[in-house]
């Protein structure tokens, strides 16, 4: 197998599929029924040599499983949902998994809790200069875990618990904000061409000229709805970074973001000046 098979360095990404690879083939040469109890996968996973706790937690997450609504409306189908989310069944009680999310928001984010029950929490942006001073504290540790959710207006966590030691934690960001600016400026655009298009045909203008203005606002508006999608996607993917952190402790590799290059004090600097400003 040596000599067919370079020898090379495996990394995170291609290890993990290599071990979901070989246990579709191991599976594959078993005669499994289309329906199989709890029992009946855990003793399934044995032989397989998956570890019974693995088994249980991916098997609560799959019963609590919610289906992703079809995206409805106009402005969703255009420029995406103002509300994010994500959810996953982790080890661990309520307390410990609260403490962690607090935790993570206060030395990753730019947010601070705005309310915390038992099981509930939701967090706000900071603004000023705590949020400065946060970003510079970022900057000093070398950037390696940027701010993911700082376009949200509200972010909450609902733990809810399940069997002993099980907790399915949902997550969820508003970008109510983000969203509202582009359809706005975005309907301005579109406004505003149609408007040249109907004044270019009260003055009589060449019919080859004349709808140019609703055309070009057209694309021009489309292209703002379409540039909150980056947005979205990143919150996103910041929600999955948080849910990493519960699950193993560290950020999946298909969840971290490229490394930037900040200097300290121009991030400092940059932060007090907005501060500072009336």
């Amino acid at each position: 197998m040596s000599d067919l098979v370079p020898a090379r360095r495996i990394d995170r990404e291609a290890l993990e599929r290599i071990i979901q690879r070989a246990t579709e083939l191991q599976t594959g040469e078993r005669e499994i029924a289309s329906d199989l109890t709890p029992t009946e996968v855990l003793a399934l996973g044995k032989d397989v040599g998956i570890p019974e706790r693995y088994l249980q937690q991916a098997m609560l997450e799959e019963q609590t499983r919610r289906p992703v609504p079809a995206a409805a409306g106009l402005w969703n189908r255009l420029a995406g949902p103002q509300t994010v989310a994500a959810e996953r069944v982790v080890r661990g009680e309520i307390e410990g998994l609260e403490a962690v999310l607090v935790r993570w928001m206060e030395q990753n984010e730019l947010l601070t809790v705005q309310r915390q029950q038992r099981g509930w929490i939701t967090w706000e942006p900071v603004t000023g200069f705590q949020a400065a001073i946060r970003r510079s504290s970022a900057a000093l540790g070398g950037g390696k875990r940027p701010f993911m959710l700082s376009r949200a207006t509200v972010v909450s966590a609902t733990v809810t618990p399940l069997e002993e030691g099980y907790c399915l934690v949902s997550l969820e960001a508003s970008l109510r904000r983000e969203r509202g600016s582009r359809v706005a400026f975005g309907s301005i655009l579109s406004t505003t061409g149609l408007a040249g298009t109907l004044i270019l045909g009260a003055l009589g203008a060449v019919w080859a000229v004349t709808p140019l203005p609703l055309v070009v606002g057209l694309a021009a508006s489309y292209a703002t709805f379409r540039s909150y999608r980056p947005i979205a996607d990143r919150t996103k993917l910041g929600l999955e970074r948080v849910l990493d952190q519960l699950e193993r402790g560290e950020v999946k590799p298909a969840h971290r973001v490229p490394e930037g290059g900040h200097r300290v004090w121009e991030v400092l600097a940059h932060e007090v000046r907005k501060a500072l400003k009336p």
